[in-house]
């Protein structure tokens, strides 16, 4: 069970967060500081006490509009520790969306807060902190492979004709009130931020408000797979299959990401299948 702390400058808003975060039966634990310099003491403490500590703390659920420090301070101080808790932005502002997963987020959550997209968040946390808790158990059918991905195997993009359902050729993303056109061709991978999706290319990324399931069933007929809860991969980016220890990981270009255990056989099948012709 989780280990909560809730910042919020706004008394009413930080009781009615409080409120929320303790009719959640996945949290243990929930308090509440007023002021970032409040928050930093607690965190401090907990992570002097360790992991296991009574006072420990695995997420931060974080106003950013505060007096003094701004919620984003206090994410950019955190970044400084070796084992920092998790954050979740809680804001009535869209805007810092991208500061705030450049700065690691787990969620972005818009206020005013409703239960049901507060509870999403807390499924997100508990995933990742279950996650990191797990031993690695190795998995019969696993060698400790690694198995380089001829790009002629995998599945390219397929461009469909105007009208079907697979979407333009690009997509618009906006940043700092210009909007720009990112081919779809140009998309290696897609990482679920909250309500965001992050587009991952070769000259950097960019933050767009479309769910990944969204992207998923869109992009579908041009080669995006769904590797895990977090991660939609071209098939024709991907260089390299690893299994290792009961774990499944590709490398798309620079990057490594995760397969989940529920879309590895799907995926390695897949890749096989195309390698065959």
């Amino acid at each position: 069970m989780l280990r909560v702390l809730a910042v919020d400058d706004e008394k009413p808003a930080l009781e009615e967060l409080l409120y929320l975060l303790r009719s959640d039966s996945r949290i243990r634990s929930a308090e509440g500081a007023t002021d970032a310099t409040e928050a930093l003491r607690r965190i401090s403490r907990a992570l002097e006490a360790g992991p296991d500590g009574e006072e420990g703390i695995d997420v931060v659920f974080l106003d950013i509009h505060m007096a003094g420090l701004t919620g984003l301070d206090v994410a950019r101080l955190l970044a400084g520790f070796a084992r920092p808790p998790l954050i979740v932005f809680v804001t009535a502002h869209e805007g810092f969306a991208v500061q705030a997963f450049d700065l690691k987020a787990v969620d972005y959550v818009l206020k005013p807060v409703r239960r049901e997209r507060l509870a999403e968040a807390v499924r997100r946390v508990r995933d990742l902190v279950v996650s990191a808790r797990e031993p690695r158990r190795p998995a019969p059918e696993d060698h400790a492979a690694h198995t380089p991905v001829p790009h002629t195997a995998a599945a390219a993009p397929q461009h469909t004709p105007a009208g079907s359902s697979a979407g333009p050729e690009q997509i618009p993303v906006e940043l700092g009130g210009v909007t720009r056109f990112v081919p779809i061709d140009d998309i290696a991978y897609v990482e679920a931020q909250g309500d965001y999706a992050r587009l991952h290319t070769k000259d950097g990324s960019h933050l767009v408000r479309i769910p990944l399931s969204t992207l998923e069933e869109r992009w579908a007929s041009r080669g995006f797979v769904r590797i895990h809860r977090s991660h939609l991969v071209a098939l024709a980016r991907i260089d390299e299959l690893r299994l290792d220890a009961g774990t499944t990981t590709v490398r798309v270009g620079d990057a490594e990401l995760a397969v989940s255990r529920r879309h590895a056989r799907q995926l390695r099948d897949l890749l096989m299948r195309h390698a065959r012709g």
